[in-house]
């Protein structure tokens, strides 16, 4: 295909993507509106949000600077296998509803329904844990001499009016919100190896200091030994968790990419870069310029403001710069909330799509947008007001721990249902070769996943069970979005009564014509900007391969 048939193609596409699904009910199809580099910074930094920036405090504080990056790299392992699992179904079936409509076809409806309750409940509770953690970020400059629920409005309506323009301007905003997230994350990275190495103002050369003392492990609520040593690691594994959830957020966005075929192999393979550079990086240098000990990491007391990178640049008596970053974290919240709101809504479509939900939530614009789905999952981000009198940082604490349990789970049902896509696409006689993107390390990979995401849950709030630990809060947030996994599939399972479906019974052909349509080569860039752009994205893949 030439560059100007491709260039008519992508027009084309644009304007008959918006079908007719129910005209009496005022149903349209999503509008295939987000473009290569939207797809790509979102894959790359998209969600990269408060969890790395803000949550690491916790972590650092619960697990120490070793049982950190230890607790980061094994959960980046955890999430690098997910990934690669979901990259080849939703690579070869970029459909709306991503992993949640892939579970009805390979697995069982009630799978399907689990997953996307699930996955919709997750969305909506980080909701307004990005607004509680955009609050705390602010607290910096006020002192909470202002009440944080002005904070918390003034966010909400940025997010809201971001998503009610639709895909399109959301890929955009997300787009620049995500390019100063990761020149952030980038810069900080730089700046902690030089302040170090003694390059600061004070021109303390720090090196390993932290690790020896106070050291490289904490004992978990004063629980001493290395029953204390495990229970904080595990305590980062639970955080960590919170911070890596939203990588999948490329599959619901498959339904709505320009060209998915193409532009979806190349975000999966991305995922190198954020697990490695950003996650495991930047956790590295949190431990070497923060000691565990220091109370200002501390954000379930009402008190702290700063994130552990901010810390940092205020130990190396930097004047000025404390407050530049803390502004580039305030919009990385702004970022994932607006991910959040975007995700939870789509997910709530997909439920509707496949009959899950009510169809009023298939309501959409007359340019595709599913207004319904959005105003009912913003209404809870009201939840972020919890905040007011109990704090945002305790209630931002709470919301990830339920986050993290109901982000595992998702991946444990991506992984489960990745297992049953390879076993019936080999049985039928596929070629796994003729995927648009495969990886070597399947099925194990999936297995690894699955079975990880499991052991974490369980022992994700195991101290409680200790004498005299016993925290009602802790325990909930924990356990209840574990429990209910398993309650909502046995009921949904006795309810359809439908069977798993056999290998051999798989359906790896339904709207395959329609993908192919969308796939086209790229047209060249129009102007210098988008030459800039294909020149980076390109510059990723090479490194990537």
């Amino acid at each position: 295909m030439s560059a100007t048939e491709s260039i008519s193609h992508e027009k084309d596409m644009e304007k008959n993507y918006v079908v007719a699904v129910n005209d009496t009910h005022g149903e349209v199809k999503l509008r295939r509106q987000l473009k290569n580099r939207h797809i790509a910074m979102i894959s790359i930094g998209g969600v990269i949000g408060t969890g790395l920036f803000l949550g690491t405090a916790n972590s650092l504080r619960y697990g120490g600077p070793v049982g950190l990056v230890l607790g980061y790299a094994v959960v980046g392992s955890i999430c690098f296998s997910v990934m690669i699992s979901l990259g080849e179904m939703v690579a070869y079936l970029p459909i709306p509803g991503g992993h949640i409509t892939l579970a009805e076809r390979f697995v069982n409806p009630a799978f399907a329904f689990t997953m996307g309750w699930n996955y919709w409940y997750n969305w909506v509770i980080i909701l307004p844990a990005e607004l509680s953690a955009a609050a705390v970020l602010i607290d910096y400059w006020s002192g909470e001499r202002i009440n944080n629920a002005a904070w918390i409005t003034i966010c909400l309506v940025v997010v809201v009016a971001i998503n009610m323009f639709g895909a399109g301007v959301y890929g955009e905003a997300e787009f620049i919100f995500a390019s100063i997230k990761v020149l952030t994350i980038t810069g900080l990275i730089i700046l902690g190896i030089v302040l170090d190495l003694g390059g600061g103002p004070n021109h303390d050369r720090l090196g390993f200091r932290y690790w020896k003392h106070p050291g490289p492990f904490v004992q978990y609520n004063g629980i001493s030994g290395s029953e204390g040593r495990f229970l904080g690691w595990w305590a980062v594994l639970t955080q960590a968790a919170f911070s890596f959830i939203g990588t999948e957020i490329v599959a619901i966005a498959a339904g709505e990419a320009k060209n998915p075929r193409r532009n979806l192999p190349k975000a999966i393979r991305r995922v190198y870069v954020r697990i490695l550079l950003f996650y495991i990086g930047g956790t590295f240098i949190i431990g070497l310029l923060v000691p565990s000990t220091d109370p200002r990491l501390n954000l379930g007391s009402g008190t702290a403001a700063a994130s552990p990178f901010v810390i940092a640049i205020q130990n190396a008596g930097i004047k000025a710069l404390p407050s530049i970053i803390n502004a580039c974290l305030l919009t990385s919240a702004w970022s994932a909330a607006s991910s959040d709101l975007y995700t939870s809504s789509r997910a709530l479509y997909g439920l509707a799509m496949s009959g899950n939900a009510p169809r009023i939530f298939l309501k959409t614009s007359k340019s595709g947008l599913p207004y319904v789905s959005i105003a009912f999952c913003a209404a809870f981000s009201l939840l972020a007001y919890m905040g007011i009198n109990g704090g945002s940082g305790r209630v931002f604490g709470w919301f990830s721990n339920m986050t993290s349990v109901a982000g595992l789970m998702t991946w444990f049902g991506i992984s489960v249902t990745y297992i049953r896509f390879h076993k019936g696409f080999q049985l039928q006689g596929f070629d796994r070769s003729t995927l648009p993107y495969a990886s070597r390390l399947q099925p194990y990979a999936a297995w690894y996943g699955a079975v990880s995401c499991v052991v974490i849950c369980f022992f994700s709030g195991w101290s409680v069970f200790l004498k005299g630990n016993w925290d009602t809060a802790t325990f909930v947030t924990n356990y209840l979005p574990l429990a209910l996994f398993p309650i909502l599939y046995i009921a949904m399972r006795f309810i359809t009564k439908v069977p798993t479906v056999k290998p051999m019974q798989m359906d790896f052909l339904s709207g395959l014509d329609e993908i192919e349509r969308d796939t086209y080569d790229e047209p060249p860039p129009r102007n210098r900007m988008e030459a800039f752009w294909q020149w980076l994205v390109s510059s990723f893949d090479y490194t990537l391969m």
